[in-house]
């Protein structure tokens, strides 16, 4: 492939986009179920039902943008112009999103679901595209590595301030009131998104665009392609298990420290070592696995994560320093991994490719991102699920051991499972010196 080195601008600006995603990311990983249950006032059994309901609608919008995505052709590039188009509409819904409505409760339930969905689609007309311009930046394997790199280091950049900056801001906008501060917060954080989102569109280049298919196949037929793909399979799979066990780990942490810990002052503190260690890790991802195989790299950094979460269910509660060093290590060990994965997606792209013909950028990140999704909705639903089946009551000064206890498991012992099951997902994607076997052979 051709050795296409890009600008630190070039890299930088892309990963602004992410930034700005992960505003809403982050937002939604962190606070969107705390919000729902003790801002917004819905009971847990039906935020996890929406959540789960919004995702089975949300599969079909990210393949049907994937695709659309794959067929675009304009002056300004192939995915680069949904950034633009999107922009103010995703930070509108945002805004949207986070307000909470003078409603009986039926009406606020009807008014979180239509919200939350909007939020949804628009966020897939913005992150599909993004995500499949990687292949248009760079044919380069070592670049794209490190173009995820940057990403997920200005993703990490994006999530650390809104762990550092929401809840405080929250506190001063909203004044006591809760409602009007997620609200007012969000706004803040939606006009900064929209200007991110406007700086990578202007700071990338699409260099390397797929010339139009005249015959081009129904999204059907693509679908079929996929699915013949075994790489692809497994990176899908991977992604949904991958996904729950984040929002496990992310979905509880104000939980684990309202009710396990009683450290509430501490919420702030455990968001921003979170995402500054996994910075770390996403900054030194392309120089930590300069030479070993992508699978590999991935495999060694899961079993650790699953070596440590274990360990961090039986440190004592008291023991705030210890459990800070282990959440340090545990989310710079996922983010070390985590470009390593996406570069794995670019190399699932070139490989169909060359066997059928057909470049499938936009239907193979979109995809992965509807299992994405699908994890992040199946974790959300079991956060609320195994919480009101324990006893959860939102709002209260004090939880019963039983619901105390389940936050404790959704913070330690389930994702470690999870990440577990991961390393054995990972071996039906084929070590990286294999494929590279099957491309040379098929080219």
């Amino acid at each position: 492939m051709t050795n296409v080195t890009l600008t630190r601008y070039e890299k930088f600006g892309y990963g602004l986009g992410d930034a700005a995603c992960n505003l809403v990311w982050s937002t939604i990983m962190l606070f969107m179920a705390y919000f729902y249950t003790d801002v917004f006032g819905l009971v847990p059994v039906h935020m996890g039902t929406m959540f789960l309901a919004v995702r089975a609608l949300d599969a079909v919008f990210d393949i049907y943008i994937g695709a659309i995505a794959d067929r675009t052709r304009s002056k300004n590039g192939q995915f680069r112009p949904w950034i633009l188009w999107f922009a103010i509409p995703f930070g509108l819904v945002c805004m949207m999103t986070f307000y909470t409505p003078d409603l009986a409760y039926n009406g606020k339930l009807i008014y979180a679901c239509i919200s939350y969905t909007l939020l949804s689609f628009f966020y897939s007309t913005i992150n599909v595209p993004y995500c499949a311009m990687v292949n248009n930046l760079s044919r380069s394997s070592a670049e794209r590595v490190s173009l995820q790199s940057w990403r997920f280091a200005m993703s990490a950049c994006g999530g650390l301030m809104v762990s550092v900056a929401a809840l405080p801001l929250v506190a001063w906008l909203g004044k006591g009131n809760l409602q009007q501060g997620y609200f007012y917060s969000m706004m803040f954080i939606s006009v900064l998104g929209i200007i991110l989102l406007f700086f990578c569109y202007a700071a990338t280049k699409e260099k390397y665009i797929a010339e139009p298919d005249v015959n081009r196949s129904t999204v059907g037929a693509d679908l079929r392609i996929l699915l013949k793909s075994r790489e692809w399979l497994s990176l899908f799979v991977l992604n949904i298990v991958n996904l729950v066990a984040v929002i496990f780990k992310t979905g509880v942490i104000i939980y684990f420290c309202n009710y396990v810990i009683n450290r509430p002052d501490l919420s702030s503190t455990f968001l921003t070592v979170a995402l500054v260690s996994g910075l770390a890790g996403a900054l030194l991802s392309a120089s930590v696995f300069k030479n070993i195989s992508k699978v590999k790299g991935f495999k060694i950094c899961m079993l650790a994560e699953v070596v440590m979460l274990v360990a961090l269910y039986f440190v004592p509660d008291n023991a705030i320093i210890a459990i800070l060093a282990l959440l340090i290590l545990i989310n710079f060990v996922q983010l070390l991994a985590t470009p390593l994965q996406w570069a794995m997606l670019s190399d699932v792209v070139d490989i169909i490719e060359l066997q059928s013909g057909k470049k499938l950028s936009g239907i193979v990140f979109s995809t992965n991102l509807f299992a994405i999704k699908l994890g992040i909705a199946l974790g959300g639903a079991l956060i609320g699920w195994l919480l009101a089946w324990n006893g959860y009551v939102g709002g209260v000064a004090q939880q019963s051991a039983a619901a105390a206890h389940t936050i404790r498991l959704l913070f330690t012992l389930y994702p470690a499972f999870l990440v577990l099951l991961l390393v054995v997902i990972i071996r039906y994607y084929r070590p990286d010196n294999d494929i590279a076997a099957n491309l040379m052979k098929t080219h």
